[in-house]
């Protein structure tokens, strides 16, 4: 059998912190295993639990939900987290990302669309859809970087795994990067598993962060507009 998706849920308005275990714990595959009502809260119960998510929302008293992400990524390389939000920045969305955060989801999502979110970012992955990776680069491409960030983040990676890295960082999946390279999936997912080594990253998420932090991508080389 299966074990269950451990969630703590990370919210400080009680009803909706409520309606979040009410729908997990009638959803078959998961167990809520902590409900917090502030961000050192939720750092607490996640060291104490070591749950398979957290589900975070970005605005609470005593800690905000990136300080708390922060704390909670830095002690454990274990736990994902999910943030939750009414609030659709920029600032919010890189904030969280380069936290340490595994994905970005918006309040107005359905119950189905959030389940689905907690099994993608649970099973390891990512959630970071290329309409948010778009405006990530668009935002944060233009800002100044020192040459020497560059070279010193992406020392050692191949002219290969610079390419895969630049189409991740255009929101591209597995196999939509192996269709365009014409490659097998497996050639695709070895060389992301490289990247993540190389480039000291949590996951896809993290891989974006640094595709566009040191300047191998901006929005002008991906294509995109404002």
């Amino acid at each position: 059998m299966t074990a269950p998706i451990r969630v703590v849920i990370a919210e400080d308005q009680t009803l909706l912190r409520d309606s979040f275990r009410v729908l997990l714990e009638s959803t078959p595959g998961f167990a809520v295993v902590g409900e917090a009502g502030t961000g050192r809260e939720a750092v607490r119960l996640t060291l104490a639990h070591r749950p398979d998510v957290v589900l975070m929302d970005i605005r609470m008293p005593d800690m905000t939900g990136i300080g708390a992400t922060e704390e909670i990524c830095r002690a454990t390389s274990d736990t994902r987290v999910l943030i939750l939000t009414t609030f659709d920045l920029d600032e919010y969305i890189y904030g969280a990302l380069r936290a340490g955060a595994s994905g970005f989801l918006l309040k107005e999502t359905t119950a189905a669309g959030l389940i689905a979110a907690l099994r993608v970012v649970a099973a390891g992955d990512a959630l970071l859809a290329p309409s948010v990776t778009r405006r990530l680069i668009a935002a944060f491409s233009a800002q100044p970087r020192p040459s020497r960030f560059f070279h010193r983040k992406l020392t050692g990676i191949t002219g290969r795994e610079r390419e895969i890295l630049t189409l991740i960082a255009r929101g591209m999946s597995n196999a939509d990067i192996a269709t365009h390279l014409t490659l097998s999936p497996a050639t695709v997912k070895s060389h992301v598993g490289r990247l993540l080594t190389k480039l000291d990253a949590r996951d896809r998420a993290q891989l974006v962060v640094v595709a566009y932090e040191t300047g191998l991508v901006t929005a002008a080389r991906t294509g995109w507009e404002d």
